[in-house]
């Protein structure tokens, strides 16, 4: 994730914090049990960062005094949601993309009804929940958002109003300041849908609902998250890849469907990263040799990161398609594509998110039980050019960016320029009906 200086500056999340805002919710009185836990939380997760954090120096970052702070504020929290945010306010001092503080989930469900990222430098809505408070009070594709809850909108700065609003601070409602593409400006007040949980699952009695709800909800996001194919007549297939979380064999399985054409586009706008393993395979499967991910510095020394060798793998052409949603393994395979002249790389300047970091899951409590957690930078990447994409990110061969207008009419300018280098005619609206979007479901 990003960071840098907006026009206003960085938001940090202790500014957040300390914000009145009417439409919060979950904002019941902490108790004096619950401000332990929370403490508890806190002197966890700084003894994991402590010891595994990759740079022992913390970049200058004097990451004591910011856990002392925190304790005292989190004394002094009126609710668990701000307590919360203290915490995850100790990691995000560190400025750094894949350390961050995982809270315990919410008793609740919720969702706004419309998704929306950067595309250049703008922040664009680019679905619409059908059925949705959003679709009702006429947030449409293409409208742009200026502002969120009175915050301006920027590249650097909206990965952290979605962890606020999304993860730590849920919200009854937000405040938007839209403009549509023909440059109207209007302020709506969208509610959010909220799905009440139980407060306490039961995951170890046989007997139980509960552990078969969380098997239907991990069933559900392997489906949401799975690799889709389109084939364009004999000549191109595309495959879409939403994120790094597949097997080699699954791997193998993709390669089987590269291989049908001489020609491949690699899907990757919006796949947030994953697994350094799906990245080593999927490298093997386009790649005739081993080749060189990066450096791994770590706290204690430096290791090479390698591919995977694949038997037969697809050495035909390669388009590789990229938007400011791409992190992680997803831009550490473009550069590579790039550096070693594998391939073309179309779309927006990636998202500048590449460090290798382990998740550390913990819990608070004995008979009910709170699970909490961390994401952790264990390893800094330093590429083959001797430079790190960490806020930096990949500059596409061809910056190629859907506007308003393609946004609003169904149109995918991106896919169909990529389809069109390869020798296939494929009209913007043909090519957006590849991979419709699919939505959750709710009940």
């Amino acid at each position: 994730m990003p960071r840098g200086t907006s026009v206003i500056g960085a938001i940090s999340i202790s500014l957040l914090i300390f914000i009145p805002t009417t439409s919060g919710f979950g904002q019941q009185t902490i108790s004096s049990y619950e401000r332990g836990r929370a403490m508890d939380m806190l002197a966890t997760i700084s003894s994991d960062v402590k010891k595994h954090y990759y740079d022992p120096k913390f970049h200058g970052v004097d990451f004591e005094a910011r856990v002392a702070e925190a304790r005292q504020q989190i004394a002094k929290s009126t609710s668990v949601n701000m307590a919360m945010a203290h915490i995850a306010a100790v990691l995000d001092a560190l400025h750094d993309s894949h350390t961050f503080f995982v809270p315990p989930q919410h008793a609740f469900r919720h969702t706004y009804g419309f998704v929306y990222q950067i595309i250049g430098n703008r922040c664009f809505v680019t679905q619409v929940r059908p059925g949705s408070d959003a679709e009702k009070k006429g947030v449409k594709a293409g409208d742009e958002i200026l502002t969120i809850n009175g915050y301006p909108v920027s590249r650097d700065d909206l990965w952290k109003l979605q962890y606020m609003f999304g993860t730590l601070r849920p919200q009854l409602s937000l405040r938007l300041t839209l403009q549509d593409p023909a440059g109207a400006q209007r302020q709506v007040d969208i509610a959010a849908k909220i799905r009440d949980m139980k407060r306490v699952m039961d995951l170890t009695a046989s007997g139980s609902s509960d552990i078969w709800d969380v098997i239907r909800d991990e069933e559900t996001q392997e489906h949401l998250m799975r690799a889709r194919t389109v084939e364009y007549g004999d000549q191109v297939t595309v495959l879409k890849v939403p994120e790094f979380m597949f097997s080699g064999m699954e791997v193998e399985s993709m390669l089987g469907k590269m291989r049908k054409h001489d020609n491949v586009i690699l899907d990757l706008r919006g796949n947030p990263g994953g697994a350094v393993e799906t990245l080593k395979y999927l490298l093997g499967a386009v790649f005739d040799k081993e080749i060189k991910i990066a450096d791994r510095v770590g706290r204690k020394d430096t290791k090479p990161e390698k591919s995977k060798t694949l038997h037969n793998p697809f050495l035909g052409k390669l388009v590789v398609l990229v938007d400011a949603r791409s992190a992680s393994c997803a831009e550490v395979f473009a550069r590579i594509i790039q550096l070693e002249k594998r391939g073309v790389v179309l779309g927006d300047q990636t998202a500048g998110a590449v460090m290798e970091a382990r998740r550390y899951d913990e819990r608070v409590g004995t008979d009910t039980v709170v699970f909490f957690g961390a994401s952790i930078t264990e390893w800094d990447l330093v590429m083959s050019d001797g430079k790190s994409l960490e806020r930096v990110g990949v500059t596409p061969n061809e910056i190629l960016l859907p506007s308003a207008d393609d946004l609003a009419r169904g149109r995918d300018p991106v896919l169909a320029h990529a389809a069109e280098l390869l020798g296939v005619k494929v009209t913007p609206e043909e090519a957006a009906k590849a991979f419709p979007y699919e939505w959750p479901p709710q009940s």
